[in-house]
């Protein structure tokens, strides 16, 4: 059960410090337990129960907005521009690899139809927005 512990603790790390915090950890934990002790008596090995329980509990979004706590990430974050230039770049490679398979498979089976050009305009669409979503991120929108 120190997965448990760990997992729990790790979830509500960003949370500051508190005799509330304290009490929705344990109820928090209690919950988890007991999960997991259903689950092993339906048959299930401990490992896979504590594993089990930690996916079916999900995220604490509902917790933190119940202690208080305020998660906004940030457009100011240098990380997040540089995640979504490395989003723009990928999108406009990736991109030319499926233009470029398009443009072979059109020429190499049917050469006398040019039909590749109608899905090069919607794998366009893809480096399109990527780029006005680190165009956003930019101007700090």
């Amino acid at each position: 059960m120190k997965k448990l512990t760990q997992h729990v603790h790790h979830l509500f790390k960003d949370i500051p410090d508190s005799d509330r915090k304290e009490v929705v950890m344990q109820e928090v934990l209690q919950n988890l337990e007991e999960k997991v002790w259903d689950l092993i008596e339906q048959g299930k090995e401990e490992e896979d129960a504590i594993n089990k329980a930690i996916v079916e509990f999900g995220d604490i979004d509902e917790l933190k907005s119940e202690l208080g706590v305020v998660t906004e990430v940030s457009n100011n974050d240098p990380t997040i521009l540089k995640n979504r230039k490395l989003s723009l770049e990928y999108s406009i490679w990736g991109s030319l690899l499926i233009i470029g398979l398009f443009t072979f498979i059109n020429f190499y089976y049917s050469p006398q139809v040019i039909w590749f050009v109608y899905p090069t305009f919607a794998v366009l669409w893809w480096p399109l927005s990527m780029y006005y979503r680190w165009l956003k991120v930019k101007r700090g929108e």
